[in-house]
């Protein structure tokens, strides 16, 4: 029995540098890295990993087709039920190939196809950069990469540790939109405002017809600044001043959006690289920051992925809880909940309900049909919830006995 429960409530496997989208009731994970014995190993390419909202399980489900090579530091982003694919680094360098899958498969098989026949011209060869979803297009932003001597601009900071011959590396501030009904790549002419600085590992959110950037890092300065970009005028807003406290300079982070008006930040590597577990929320209606301070200060995550669930919690996956940079071996595989809004009443009473199988069993089976069902994932959820719970402390109680 406890080795049916253990394959029950396995779990994604820890990485950072991954992909994360939800669709329906479900999120979907690919992709990222993780450190074995101090080597960076990339993630296999042919494992999605789902997790199901309402009971709290995760599967992993082998993909066929055109595979994307394994990477980290791609960006993921899905429009009606299909996840894509962009950029990346991989064991050859960076990518400017772009992937799909169709997640609302009929016969639970995942098939990538490789993007080839475009129009237009994509964006060079890039990781750590952003995306916006904006009607059926996917419009991205910055990130760090390469270029070729004939490819330097304004919008490319070079990267003067790293450059030989005519191949040059650096940081980039260019958009980038890929249409994804007439599969036609085009940069937009921008038509006004100051654009941010080039930057890469920054976040992004979409509010409205209003693209959001934060952060990120260029050289050895990492930010904190807030900018949008109009997405039908394509003009910039120039940096925003802020009213009150702000977040501190990070990269790394993640900005999800969490209603009509409002931005939650989570996360990131600091100036001084230290790893950050603060949580903001951005109201655009009063142009100003507020920290949240119930959020437990013992779980940094840095080069996580974070999405919106179908009740308003923001969902973070993954990263890592130490500086890459120096200690990479902090890859996390936990799920954290944040609760952005109150739940329905119809939430706290299937919780209410999970939480307490054991007393109302007697009275679960006299339930309606659909409530039934729904009460019966909500206790797998809790259970899956208590046995992850336990597992983790069983061993940090081997990890405390093994240091005496």
């Amino acid at each position: 029995m406890a080795a049916d429960s253990a394959e029950q409530f396995c779990v994604a496997e820890e990485r950072s540098g991954h992909c994360a989208v939800v669709d329906g009731n479900f999120l979907y994970v690919w992709g990222g890295y993780v450190s074995i014995e101090e080597n960076e190993v990339y993630l296999p390419n042919d494992e999605l990993w789902i997790y199901e909202m309402d009971s709290g399980l995760w599967t992993m489900h082998l993909m066929e087709g055109e595979l994307p090579t394994s990477m980290s530091g791609s960006c993921g982003a899905s429009i009606n039920g299909k996840l894509y694919i962009f950029g990346g680094f991989d064991d050859k360098g960076y990518s400017n190939r772009l992937y799909y899958v169709n997640l609302r498969t009929k016969n639970g098989t995942y098939r990538w196809k490789k993007i080839t026949n475009f129009k237009g011209q994509p964006p060079t060869p890039r990781d750590k950069l952003s995306c916006w979803v904006y009607k059926d297009s996917l419009i991205y932003f910055g990130g760090y990469g390469c270029r070729k001597h004939n490819e330097l601009s304004d919008c490319f900071d070079v990267h003067d540790a790293f450059w030989e011959g005519q191949i040059f590396w650096g940081w980039h501030n260019d958009v980038h939109v890929f249409d994804t009904t007439t599969q036609t790549w085009s940069q937009p002419a921008i038509r006004g405002g100051d654009p941010p600085q080039p930057r890469a590992a920054h976040a992004c959110a979409v509010l409205g017809n209003k693209g959001y950037i934060f952060g990120g890092r260029v050289l050895q300065t990492r930010m904190n600044d807030l900018h949008c970009l109009d997405l039908d005028t394509w003009t910039w807003s120039g940096r925003i001043n802020i009213n009150g406290e702000k977040p501190k300079d990070r990269s790394w982070h993640t900005l999800t959006t969490i209603g009509d008006d409002r931005l939650f930040l989570f996360g990131g590597l600091s100036s001084d690289n230290v790893p950050l577990s603060d949580g903001w929320i951005h109201s655009i209606t009063t142009n100003g920051w507020k920290q949240l301070t119930h959020l437990p200060k013992s779980m940094p995550r840095l080069w996580h992925t974070a999405c919106l669930g179908r009740e308003g919690e923001v969902m973070v996956f993954g990263g890592s809880k130490d500086d890459l940079h120096f200690m990479d071996t902090g890859h996390c595989s936990d799920l954290l909940i944040f609760q952005t809004q109150p739940y329905s009443l119809l939430r706290l009473c299937l919780d209410c309900i999970g939480k307490n199988a054991a007393l109302l069993k007697y009275q679960i089976p006299c339930l309606p049909s659909e409530l039934s069902q729904q009460a019966l994932k909500k206790i797998t959820f809790w259970a899956a919830v208590k046995h992850r719970q336990e597992k983790k402390a069983e061993i940090e109680r081997q990890s405390q006995l093994n240091t005496i």
